[in-house]
């Protein structure tokens, strides 16, 4: 079990895709009780997981009047911020780059991701 995953209370799926054997779901509207505000979550399953094995974040900032979003690379052996940017409001915007990243940790560049939902 991943102890850096978010705590989803609620959350409304916004687009799924598969990208070989995963299956990426992007999260919108999201509720959490580990206390981080998040703007979209994207899990990644393999096959029949019950568990997603790794999640993307866009979390919002902390600060007032700070536009950035963080991106956060959770896996079972950790999470870490891996960028910041304002851009990741957008939904397009943060699931091309959460899917490239997908593709390059999971050594997935030669499969073309599916829009499911």
């Amino acid at each position: 079990m991943m102890e850096n995953r978010p705590v989803i209370r609620t959350a409304i799926p916004k687009r799924r895709y598969r990208l070989g054997e995963f299956t990426l779901t992007v999260l919108g509207d999201i509720e959490s009780s580990d206390g981080i505000d998040y703007q979209y979550i994207m899990a990644v399953m393999q096959g029949q997981a019950r568990e997603p094995g790794m999640y993307i974040t866009a979390e919002r900032p902390d600060s007032p009047g700070a536009r950035d979003l963080s991106m956060r690379l959770v896996m079972r052996d950790g999470a870490e911020v891996i960028g910041s940017s304002d851009q990741w409001v957008s939904l397009d915007m943060f699931t091309g780059e959460a899917i490239d990243i997908v593709s390059r940790i999971l050594s997935l560049s030669d499969e073309t991701p599916y829009q499911l939902l």
